[in-house]
């Protein structure tokens, strides 16, 4: 009888993260169609990579996708925490390990032999994306609803300061995303992982 595989990833996991890598996608191509309404950085974004066509159907992209982040991010957050995974991957972290990891990953040597455990980098990533989208969603209730959390817009530099808290903190996660896909492209089968589970 063959033996059962590790369970990498459970189901609920999964079906959040694509969930939540849809609603980021959708979020970013409205956002940047939301942007090139102002190009207040003096740039625009390329309209083929936009989604909404007018600002006002970005706007309706955005808040969908908005809610579904939203919502999804609080539950991947509470499953985590309540199932002890937060705590059991991605901590604890350790600056002396983590330097290790950065010399391994910049010579391309960083090992990715056991999935069930990440390293040090890979930890900090993923809780580098947790914090950085509770600071999209906190820049983002001040740029919809500024009157109503006037302190969360004072403690963001105001409305301009949280329209530029929000750029670049998608800016970032943007990033993430890349680095995140050319991981994937170097070992694939983590891709399985997501997918099947084990």
């Amino acid at each position: 009888m063959k033996a059962k595989k590790a369970l990498i990833h459970p189901g609920w996991l999964r079906i959040m993260h694509w969930v939540n890598a849809l609603a980021v996608i959708v979020l970013m191509m409205s956002g940047w169609r939301i942007y090139n309404a102002t190009a207040f950085l003096g740039f625009a974004i390329p309209k083929d990579i936009t989604l909404g066509g007018w600002l006002g159907g970005a706007i309706m992209w955005h808040f969908a996708a908005m809610w579904v982040l939203a919502i999804n991010g609080l539950l991947y957050l509470g499953l985590n925490l309540a199932t002890g995974r937060l705590r059991h991957k991605f901590f604890p972290l350790s600056a002396r390990a983590l330097l290790s990891d950065v010399r391994a990953a910049l010579k391309g040597q960083l090992a990715h032999a056991d999935p069930q455990h990440y390293n040090m980098v890979q930890r900090l990533a993923y809780l580098f994306v947790m914090v950085d989208s509770v600071l999209l969603v906190l820049s983002g209730l001040v740029l919809w609803k500024s009157v109503q959390f006037p302190l969360l817009r004072e403690l963001l530099g105001g409305y301009e300061g949280a329209r530029l808290v929000h750029f670049f903190a998608m800016a970032a996660l943007a990033a993430f995303i890349l680095v995140h896909l050319v991981m994937v492209a170097l070992v694939p089968r983590t891709l399985l992982y997501m997918v099947r589970g084990r």
